[in-house]
């Protein structure tokens, strides 16, 4: 008879104090470390318990890797409502946590996270370009819904840090094909997973996200980033 698989440490919960503003979020150790880390920050109007980032983080750890969600500096100061001229305080909290990462970690460290969070990641980035040492993206909140003229591509030419985009053919804040614009405009390399049928949150209606996306994003990531 074959064994039920061996379930994963309960993620715990993290704070360090270092830097300010201060990292906070939840913490998950791989049973079989490959000795590398991944941050995943939330969107505007979300938290680190977002779905996306939970189900991710797990698959991540499953594939060896520690994985930092955390909540970015608005949400900390704040337990619901969008980030309201918080862009540079969320950008040094993003910095502060690949720190924190880069102390748990021996090996690289890969930062990103779901629509706000990995625009504020690619923002970093692009001031930093060695801060960490590749990009996870997920929803990038190219323009606001209806509003396809608002680019949020300003930066994208400053950006030379090795990305990964995963977008839904359904999301409202930008289409498969101004994704690939966009992405031309950044001179690292680059890649774009889509996931047909998913919108902004990167559910298919009907099918749970390991269905569609956690359960292969962590062999697609590592393929990318080797």
């Amino acid at each position: 008879m074959l064994s039920a698989p061996k379930a994963m440490p309960a993620p715990e919960a993290f704070t360090d104090f270092a830097g300010q503003p201060s990292v906070r979020g939840f913490l998950h150790r791989p049973e079989t470390p490959n000795n590398n880390g991944i941050l995943l920050f939330h969107g505007a109007g979300s938290n680190c318990n977002a779905p996306v980032l939970v189900e991710l983080a797990e698959a991540f750890a499953s594939a060896g890797f520690a994985v930092l969600r955390g909540d970015l500096p608005f949400r900390q100061n704040k337990p619901s409502g969008p980030p309201l001229g918080t862009a540079e305080l969320d950008q040094a909290g993003i910095r502060n946590a690949v720190l924190a990462m880069r102390k748990l970690v021996t090996g690289k460290v890969f930062v990103g996270g779901h629509s706000y969070g990995g625009r504020q990641s690619t923002m970093v980035c692009a001031k930093e370009p060695d801060l960490a040492d590749g990009l996870l993206l997920l929803s990038y909140p190219l323009h606001p819904p209806r509003k396809p003229t608002q680019l949020r591509t300003q930066h994208l030419p400053n950006l030379r840090t090795k990305g990964l985009f995963i977008h839904g053919t359904r999301d409202p804040f930008g289409t498969i094909e101004e994704m690939q614009d966009a992405l031309s405009l950044i001179p690292s390399p680059t890649k774009l997973i889509v996931v047909e049928g998913a919108g902004h949150d990167l559910n298919v209606k009907g099918k749970p996200h390991t269905e569609n996306m956690a359960s292969t994003l962590p062999r697609d990531f590592q393929e990318f980033f080797r």
